[in-house]
């Protein structure tokens, strides 16, 4: 599970935007850029690259 600190610092590498962690807690997501980041062992994937964009 991602600690509530981190949880607190994370913010989108694309826009520094805030993001919001799914309920599930295995995908990070950016509304304003429409983005949304894997979770792997309760480590975010915070690369743009690796982004897969909202449906």
């Amino acid at each position: 599970m991602i600690s509530k600190e981190l949880e607190e610092i994370l913010a989108c590498p694309k826009c520094k935007g805030e993001i919001k962690i799914s309920e599930c807690r295995s995908v990070v997501v950016c509304e304003t850029c429409k983005l949304k980041y894997s979770v792997d062992n309760d480590i975010p994937i915070m690369l743009i690259d690796k982004a897969e964009k909202l449906v």
